[in-house]
């Protein structure tokens, strides 16, 4: 079919616009780090009743050794630290401009492969990024208010601590990608995203040894409420979205797909404010615009 990687990165857009507001509300009620782990698991049952209808088997035992290796450090960096931070971002500065900041990730993507892969950037490259970045300085920065006659100070609109957290989040799946990228080959991409999953759910399940915060886990599943939000968000993240977005980089270049899968920002502002009723201003409407264009550019 022509278009698919396309079409698959469009659909990851509108899953992650999904999973983004889900997660946010979820994470408020029960704490990020316990909608992490939960939503792996739940993903991980999804896939793997998926992939026995479609492929016949459970689990990837036909994935070969290096597949194993790129996608599970690619379901570490992406999954676990990455959303690590993407989702605590979420509680702090609302799922709406954590994504404005995800605008990033192609563009970061883009300079991870020139530093790592020797891929040259083109002027226009640049010129991309810059755009993107005054997008984003939009909508997160503001002049404090003037008090007499000192001067008006530059100053973040937003938590700093979240907006670092969501950069963070934008250089784990960025990382993530490549890695991906590196490891699938041709390989199911539903299957690949089960490898990234499993590898996510120990490295989460880690975290939990380390912090002894089981008991945030339980009282997660005894919250009605969140544990709907998490199972929604669990099948548009991980199970639809990450799987979709592993799709697209195999049928089509992963900038292409990179650029369609980042006009989330754009996506993420009407449902916020039907249904969080977030107060959106035409500074941060403009900023969210811009930035995509900027992404839009990047890869002419």
């Amino acid at each position: 079919m022509q278009y698919t990687g396309e079409l698959a990165a469009l659909l990851t857009a509108v899953c992650w616009t999904v999973t983004g507001l889900a997660f946010e509300s979820a994470g408020k009620k029960v704490g990020s780090l316990a909608v992490n782990l939960i939503r792996l698991v739940l993903a991980f049952v999804f896939l793997t009743i998926y992939l026995k209808i479609s492929r016949g088997m459970f689990f990837p035992v036909d994935a070969g050794k290096q597949q194993w290796i790129w996608l599970s450090l690619s379901g570490l960096v992406g999954l676990v630290i990455g959303d690590l931070f993407l989702f605590q971002s979420y509680v702090v500065i609302s799922a709406r401009v954590s994504q404005l900041i995800m605008s990033l990730t192609p563009p970061i993507t883009a300079l991870i492969s020139w530093v790592i892969l020797g891929e040259v950037l083109k002027p226009m490259n640049w010129v991309g990024m810059a755009i993107t970045m005054t997008g984003i300085s939009m909508v997160i920065l503001k002049r404090e208010k003037k008090i007499g006659k000192e001067k008006r100070k530059l100053t973040t609109a937003y938590s700093l601590p979240g907006i670092l957290l969501a950069v963070g989040g934008a250089l784990g799946q960025a990382f993530g990608l490549v890695l991906s990228k590196k490891g699938m080959g041709s390989y199911d991409a539903f299957a690949s995203s089960q490898i990234r999953v499993i590898t996510g759910i120990a490295g989460f399940i880690l975290i939990f040894i380390i912090t002894r915060r089981w008991k945030k886990v339980f009282k997660a599943f005894r919250n009605t409420s969140a544990m709907k939000r998490i199972t929604l968000g669990a099948i548009f993240g991980p199970f639809l979205g990450v799987s979709l977005s592993l799709l697209a980089v195999q049928h089509t270049k992963a900038g292409i797909a990179a650029t369609i899968m980042a006009i989330v920002p754009v996506l993420i502002i009407p449902p916020a404010v039907l249904f969080f009723k977030e107060k959106v201003n035409w500074k941060e409407i403009m900023g969210a615009v811009i930035a995509v264009a900027g992404v839009l550019i990047f890869f002419l």
